[in-house]
């Protein structure tokens, strides 16, 4: 097995508490499905926001998914002008089976822009 780095992002319509977690907790679950990946291969994850993100820490929604053990940690993307807003991006470490060119990122939403060349 390897350690692979899988890439996400999804973006919010609003920056509410509630939307905040159940978009987090939605691209957590499709990363994990899209690449069959049970949550004890999972190394770490980081979530980055962008700064117009401030309601809630995306990590909490991947401790409600029972993520609790996993090292978590959130940080805030660089203020880009005319970036896309109302984004939560992930990296997931995970130890796979899988090549590198079979990882697969997902990318939800309005964030499907970010990478027309990989979005679902």
């Amino acid at each position: 097995m390897a350690v692979r780095a899988i890439r996400g992002a999804i973006q919010l319509d609003v920056d509410e508490r509630e939307h905040l977690l159940a978009c987090t907790r939605e691209l957590v679950t499709e990363v994990l499905r899209a690449n069959d990946l049970p949550t004890d291969d999972l190394i770490s994850i980081v979530f980055t926001v962008t700064a117009d993100l401030r309601s809630e820490f995306p990590a909490l929604a991947a401790r409600e998914l029972g993520l609790g053990e996993v090292p978590l940690l959130c940080t805030t993307e660089i203020d880009v002008p005319g970036a896309l807003p109302r984004v939560v991006r992930l990296m997931a470490h995970a130890e796979m089976a899988t090549t590198r060119a079979d990882v697969r990122h997902v990318y939800l939403r309005g964030a499907a822009a970010l990478r027309r060349d990989l979005a679902q």
